[in-house]
This record gives C-alpha cells, sequence and structure tokens, in this order.
C-alpha cells in the first residue's frame, strides 16, 4: 500500500516539474483569430441577453393586459 502512495506521489510530482504554465506564444494572426472569436462569443452573449429582456418586457406586457382585462370586468360586474 506505502509503494502505491509513494508511487502516485513521485508521478504527480514529476508531471508538476514537467508541466508548464505559460501560453504558448502565438502568431499574430492567432492572436487576432482568438480576439475575434472572443468578440463573436460577448456579441452572441449580449444578443442572447437582449432577446431574453424583450421576452420578458413582453411577458409582463402581456400580464398587465390580463390584470387590465380583469379589473375592467370587476367594474363592470359590479354596476
Amino acid at each position: 500500500m506505502k509503494k502505491l502512495v509513494y508511487t502516485f506521489l513521485i508521478l504527480f510530482s514529476l508531471t508538476t516539474v514537467f508541466t508548464s504554465c505559460r501560453d504558448e506564444k502565438k502568431t499574430p494572426e492567432e492572436k487576432i483569430e482568438e480576439t475575434m472569436d472572443e468578440m463573436q462569443d460577448d456579441i452572441d452573449e449580449a444578443s442572447d441577453d437582449v432577446k431574453d429582456a424583450m421576452e420578458d418586457v413582453e411577458d409582463e406586457i402581456e400580464e398587465y393586459k390580463e390584470e387590465s382585462k380583469e379589473e375592467v370586468e370587476e367594474m363592470t360586474d359590479e354596476q
């Protein structure tokens, strides 16, 4: 059991030592493409947020219409 634990510790240590955390150097074209992709993702996300907000407003308008209609019906029933 100890040998297994030691083996995993050694393997983990080796992978940590030989794994680099720095970014690879990218060409200007790759940087531009990456930036464009990120901007497209941001635009898509913003578009989705606007669509969701519009749907929420439409739902609120419908609810207001229904409430107004019910209030009018109650007023006419009271008379």
